[in-house]
């Protein structure tokens, strides 16, 4: 007699583009084809707090998501989806609040209350510190917008996970399995302790709040090593709630998680192996039934070279489904119950971990260890990157059996490409939203956030009345950068400079013989992309090689990095984009340069098709790189051999 099946976990696809229209259409397709809850990515203007006809959204507006000024675009995004009957994650952070008092607003307009509402915001400022960017405010009034929404939840949606904890992006950055359990608990801890001082929750709601607290992670190529991870995470949660919390109720005490498989080890050389690597990292969260993911999203195998089209998509979903459906995973208990080899590895991440947890709390935790942490994860990314350059890491395709017979999957028309008149679309939609809607409850509801964030007032309710007034992202967050301020997080550069052997060795060599000195590597991220982890390398790889760099971080307008540039004189100028606001930012910067009379040679980093990669080196950059140029020796002597060209013609 066959065994009875364990139900699937969720079955999300993270998706969303252009506008909410275009966005809702995908979103109805894939739910079609058997995907089970929504995954929402929102542009970097609304993870941010920009509209769309702010300066900083130019060449932004529609790339890496959807975007989401005001209620007509939730309504419009969400539209035939009952909200009382879907299961929504949000990835958006900074701005999670104003994400959360949409997405209400919205559904009290069709009759679901609050309390019906099932999902996420991924909401884990943390992990934006040191790792994706996309922070606003500094690390206190961050902590009391995330307490506030855990609050609000526990009240009136207690279905709604309030916070993520997501440790993806940290192992996108570096993190080891240690790190990446580690640094997310005691982010976790933070906020949890920041819930009970803010006297919000009663003792006797603790363990639904608790419960709530979800957590969003990564699978590597390693599986082995994953399986354990995810295990060893299950058992310090479990401690965590009912040492350090006193939460007796062991299924409130469950590590729940979803996840999106390693987007880090997919590559733009060979990208057709990224389907085997993305299938073998789904098996890291779902072949043990104790550590089990609740919800799984992955990733297509073009995502290196750009955004997936919706067949793509197909792909990934199919992908789960042929598992879930076909196979007889999930007729069984857990698989690895009493292997020697998976409880070793699970007891050596499990006690590490909890030694780097006690570390990062004994120095103030998450909050006030940011930049100490993000130092660690430079250094671990420093060195997986010299790892792969020394050929001791191997990647199939990019250093190792390069060799390649032509794909049928490549061509020019394999990724999506969004049509750059969205922006004007939306410049135009967001001005005419403005001018119909009523501007005095608009104001009346600015003044009463206003109050709020000031007096200490639960921000949700002022949010949500906001919201049905008609504000935009860019009011509600303008409102609170006036009295909160904005943050610049570290680099984590300085604590990952070290030396390199072999071929970077050379360069450093040849560095000393260039006449007038280490040349001077101005390294900038234009737009409001976050993603710095390849900044960072280049930053550390040019200090490795005994140049004088110039980083300060990222979401640079174009007119700050020309200023910067007037006044550092640096002999190379690189920029680094992956959100694909190149064709919009570099031209802008290019000509700022020109017009300030600065003529050094400029280099552009980041996910760029190969026909915009012409276009811009028609336009005067010297040299594009992408995610198949890894060896750094070889961009290091580029920039080297740059300047010496650059003195000899300025000199």
């Amino acid at each position: 007699m066959m065994a009875p099946r364990d139900e699937p976990w969720l079955m999300r696809t993270y998706s969303g583009h252009s506008t909410a229209r275009k966005s809702n259409e995908l979103y109805r397709t894939n739910l079609a084809k058997g995907q089970t809850g929504l995954s929402i990515a929102f542009d970097l203007p609304t993870q941010t707090g920009y509209d769309p006809d702010s300066v900083m959204a130019r060449g932004e507006v529609g790339k890496v998501g959807v975007p989401v000024a005001h209620l007509g675009h939730m309504r419009s995004l969400l539209d035939g989806i009952p909200p009382g009957g879907m299961n929504t994650s949000m990835t958006i952070n900074s701005t999670a609040a104003w994400l959360l008092a949409l997405y209400v607003a919205n559904a009290e307009e069709q009759g679901t209350p609050p309390g019906a509402l099932r999902g996420t915001t991924q909401n884990d400022i943390v992990k934006e510190y040191l790792s994706r960017g996309t922070y606003i405010f500094p690390p206190a009034p961050s902590r009391r917008l995330i307490v506030d929404m855990v609050a609000w939840c526990a009240h009136h949606a207690p279905k709604w996970n309030p916070m993520n904890v997501c440790s993806y992006h940290l192992q996108e950055a570096g993190a080891t399995p240690v790190q990446e359990i580690a640094f997310s608990l005691a982010t976790a801890i933070d906020v949890l302790d920041a819930v009970k001082a803010s006297g919000q929750v009663g003792d006797d709601q603790f363990t639904q709040v608790f419960g709530s607290i979800s957590f969003f992670v990564n699978a590597g190529i390693r599986f082995v090593e994953e399986i354990c991870k995810l295990r060893a995470f299950t058992e310090l949660w479990d401690r965590i709630g009912l040492e350090r919390y006193g939460v007796t109720d062991h299924k409130a005490r469950r590590f729940r998680y979803g996840v999106q498989v390693n987007s880090l080890g997919l590559t733009e050389a060979q990208p057709e192996n990224n389907v085997q690597r993305i299938v073998l990292e789904m098996l890291a969260v779902t072949l043990s039934k104790r550590a089990r993911a609740r919800s799984v999203q992955l990733p297509a195998w073009n995502e290196a070279l750009g955004l997936p089209r919706p067949w793509d998509q197909q792909w990934s979903l199919r992908m789960q489904q042929v598992l879930a459906f076909e196979t007889d995973l999930l007729e069984y208990g857990d698989i690895f119950d009493g292997s020697v080899v998976i409880e070793a590895k699970t007891a050596e991440l499990r006690d590490a971990a909890w030694a780097e947890l006690e570390d990062v709390l004994s120095i103030g935790g998450a909050f006030e260890a940011v930049d100490e942490l993000k130092g660690r994860l430079v250094r671990s990314m420093a060195e997986r990157t010299r790892r792969i350059e020394s050929g001791d890491l191997t990647v199939v395709g990019v250093n190792s059996y390069t060799e390649s017979t032509d794909s049928p999957l490549g061509g020019s028309d394999n990724i999506l490409m969004v049509d750059p008149a969205v922006e004007a679309e939306l410049v135009a939609d967001v001005q005419a939203w403005r001018a119909d809607r009523d501007a005095s409850a608009v104001a009346t509801a600015l003044v009463e956030l206003r109050r709020a964030a000031i007096d200490g007032t639960n921000i949700m309710g002022p949010s949500i009345d906001l919201a049905k007034a008609g504000g935009t992202t860019g009011e509600w967050s303008g409102i609170l950068r006036d009295l909160f301020g904005e943050f610049r997080a570290p680099t984590g550069v300085s604590a990952a400079v070290g030396r390199r052997g072999g071929e970077l060795a050379e360069v450093a060599a040849f560095v000393k013989t260039i006449a007038g000195g280490p040349p001077k590597f101005l390294v900038a991220k234009p737009g409001l992309d976050g993603h710095s982890n390849g900044a960072e390398q280049i930053a550390v790889a040019a200090r490795d090689a005994g140049m004088e760099v110039v980083y300060s971080g990222i979401r640079l307008t174009p007119a700050q990095i020309a200023a910067s540039a007037r006044d550092e004189d640096p002999d190379v100028i690189g920029l680094s984009i992956l959100s694909g606001s190149h064709l919009a930012l570099v031209p802008d910067i290019l000509a700022l340069l020109a017009a300030d009379g600065v003529d050094a040679p400029v280099v552009v980093g980041g996910i760029i098709p190969e026909i915009d990669q012409r276009r811009l080196l028609a336009a005067g950059v010297a040299k594009v790189y992408t995610p198949k140029d890894f060896q750094m020796a070889r961009i290091m002597r580029d920039v080297a051999e740059l300047a010496v060209a650059h003195r000899s013609t300025s000199g």
